[in-house]
Formats: C-alpha cells, sequence, structure tokens
C-alpha cells in the first residue's frame, strides 16, 4: 500500500551503563522503553526525560536484551514511524490499582485500540495477580492483548517519573497492520498426579499442604531431592495450575518450615499438577515457525523472558544461540522480568511476546 507507514523498531544498548551510547543514532521515536540496572535506574529515568521530554516513556529496572544480553548496564528501545501511542500508569499496585482505572479506559479510547491492532506492555511492581485483574477489567472487553513482567527491585517509571508500587503501561497502535501476543511454555506435565493446595498464605504465596500432606515433604518423595536441592529443581521441575486449556507456571522459591514459598500466588483448593523441562531448543523453533506462519512479514518483536528461564539457558550455554534464532524473525529486543504478564495471566519460567506485522 503506498503511504503506508511501518512500524520500526530502534534498541540501543550500553554495556557501562552510558545512557547517551545507548540513544545514539535514534531518531524522531513515538514511544521509549527504558530498561536498566537498578542502581541507575533513577537518574536514567531523569537523563532521559531531560533529553526527549515530548516523548512518551515507559520504564523498568531488569537485564534487557537484542543480540545480547545487557546486564548491568542500559538499553532503549523506541518505536517510531507507525505507531499511535499512550503510556500512563496504575498507582497503589500494592493495595488498589483498580482506583486508577479511569486512565486506561481514556487512554483505550485516545489511541482508538482495537483487537487486532493494539497491545498493551506492562511493567509492574509487584502483586501482579490484582493488577492484572484491574488491566483484564478494561482490556478483555475490548479484546485486546497484553504482555508484561515484573521489573527488578520493584522500580518502573512513566515519562520521567520514577514509582516503586505501581504498573506502568504503554498501550501501542499498529497504524498498518496486526499485532499478536504469544507466550512459551518449555514445560510439560511429569505423570499423571494431581494436588489440591491446602493451608496456603496468600500474601506469603505459599502453599502449606498438598492433598492434606506437607507440601515440602510431597515435592521431595516425587522428585527424590533432599531439602537443599529443592530451590534449584525448580528449574527442571515447578508446579502448574491448569487454567482451562492453558497451563500457569508456578516457580518454587524457597522451602518454609514444611510449607514451600513460590513466586506466584496460589490458593486454597487450586489444582496444582507437576511440571518437568522439555526439549526447549525444539519448542523456541516451534514458536518462531508459528510467529512466520501468522506473519509472513514481521517489523517487530518485543519479549519479555523469565529470570529463570535466562539463567537455566545461560547454565546450558544457549542463551546467545537463543537470541540469535529470535533475531532471525527480524527486530527483536526485550527485558528479562521476575513474573510475566499474558493476557489476565501471571506465570513465571515463560516467554511472552508481541509481534508486530
Amino acid at each position: 500500500m503506498s503511504g503506508e507507514r511501518i512500524v520500526k523498531q530502534f534498541f540501543g544498548m550500553s554495556q557501562s551503563g552510558d545512557l547517551k551510547e545507548a540513544v545514539s543514532g535514534m531518531s524522531s521515536p513515538q514511544l521509549i522503553i527504558l530498561l536498566s540496572n537498578s542502581a541507575q535506574f533513577e537518574s536514567h529515568v531523569k537523563t532521559l526525560q531531560g533529553m526527549y521530554p515530548k516523548v512518551p516513556s515507559i520504564g523498568c529496572a531488569g537485564m534487557s536484551y537484542s543480540t545480547k544480553i545487557v546486564e548491568k548496564g542500559v538499553s532503549v528501545v523506541a518505536f517510531y514511524d507507525g505507531v499511535t501511542v499512550a503510556v500512563n500508569v496504575l498507582e497503589q499496585a500494592s493495595v488498589m490499582p483498580v482506583k486508577y482505572i479511569r486512565r486506561l479506559e481514556k487512554d483505550v479510547e485516545t489511541v482508538r485500540a482495537s483487537s487486532k491492532d493494539t497491545v498493551c506492555i506492562d511493567f509492574c511492581s509487584g502483586n501482579d495477580a490484582c493488577v492484572l485483574n484491574t488491566f483484564s477489567s478494561v482490556l478483555k472487553r475490548n479484546g485486546i492483548s497484553l504482555v508484561g513482567g515484573t521489573a527488578e527491585e520493584g522500580k518502573v517509571s512513566v515519562n520521567g517519573t520514577v514509582y516503586t508500587d505501581a504498573a506502568v503501561y504503554a498501550l501501542i497502535k499498529n497504524q498498518s497492520g496486526r499485532v499478536k501476543a504469544y507466550k512459551e511454555n518449555i514445560y510439560h506435565q511429569k505423570g499423571s498426579a494431581r494436588f489440591v493446595a491446602s493451608a496456603t498464605d496468600k500474601a506469603n504465596y505459599m502453599i502449606g499442604q498438598l492433598n492434606g500432606r506437607p507440601a515440602k515433604k510431597v515435592y521431595q518423595e516425587l522428585l527424590h531431592i533432599s531439602e537443599q536441592e529443592i530451590q534449584t529443581q525448580t528449574f527442571k521441575n515447578p508446579f502448574g495450575k491448569i487454567n482451562g486449556t492453558d497451563t500457569c507456571i508456578i516457580s518454587l522459591k524457597e522451602v518454609n518450615g514444611n510449607a514451600l514459598s513460590c513466586f506466584r500466588q496460589v490458593n486454597d483448593s487450586d489444582v496444582l499438577i507437576l511440571l518437568e523441562l522439555g526439549d526447549y531448543r525444539a519448542i523456541v523453533k516451534r514458536t518462531i515457525q508459528n510467529i512466520y506462519k501468522d506473519f509472513p512479514r514481521i517489523s517487530a518483536v518485543f519479549s519479555i523472558n523469565c529470570l529463570f528461564r535466562y539463567l537455566l539457558f545461560n547454565e546450558n550455554h544457549y542463551m546467545q544461540e537463543y537470541l540469535q534464532e529470535m533475531a532471525a524473525l527480524g527486530n527483536h529486543a526485550g527485558v528479562v522480568g521476575y513474573g510475566e504478564h499474558y493476557n489476565n495471566q501471571f506465570v513465571n519460567q515463560s516467554m511472552t511476546c508481541v509481534v508486530f506485522e
């Protein structure tokens, strides 16, 4: 189509944390996403706002990547040309993010969001399940997808202001094509046993019992492991919560007496299954093939990879290869999250991404 403006994505980085180096070569951005190390986050937010005062921006503390991983530096992802953007914040994430829902409703109207061409990218400081319910109440009725994640040390920003108890978001409308969100799960069910959770502590993400027995003992017996091994065993064997036809992954954090502390909430009567690591190299290839099938022309891919996936891939010397494979899709960039968002789901040990046509 003549005259159509295709979305473009810019990625710039500095391994040493020099923001000027990261933005060099970026011109006319319509949205900037700042991904910075925790120590410099506040100063980077302030500096970026001074450099681009009129450009909407969101940011979070965390590692980032394109074809290389940026562990302690800073990177910027910018969208330009074919997008319409609104950025904003839902404050008081830990108590009542729903108080700020009108902001999201207005932004959906402003960008004329629609299910085919609009996505919401969010970064959250915590209390993810509650925040996602708030997002979902607006986005779901408009059929708009959401991808996002939890920031390192709960630090997020929007338009030059740093928040530590909030969810910041960017609504991005693709003016010349579709958008679609994906979630990748590299785990599958191990055995056929199902476990009903009880004696849970929602506030502290704790499972006290599984099928009426101490959760720690059940997990140890299933896998024939010592208590010391539980914390790292989650890379191979997290739990899964059945959600219709889908499985939400639940990472184990640590042992707490006879209970297991997790990275996301488990409620009494939730039905859990034990998962095991699949052939992740083949699964990644399949995800890439599925994206190609849906989108013969790709202008940008933005993803959120779980910290535990990053650690697992690193340990198996696969992280660099993974980034090269994703780069074959076209312009790919993203952030390492401490929990991932996919529509109304808060998941662990997953990858979520959005693809722009």
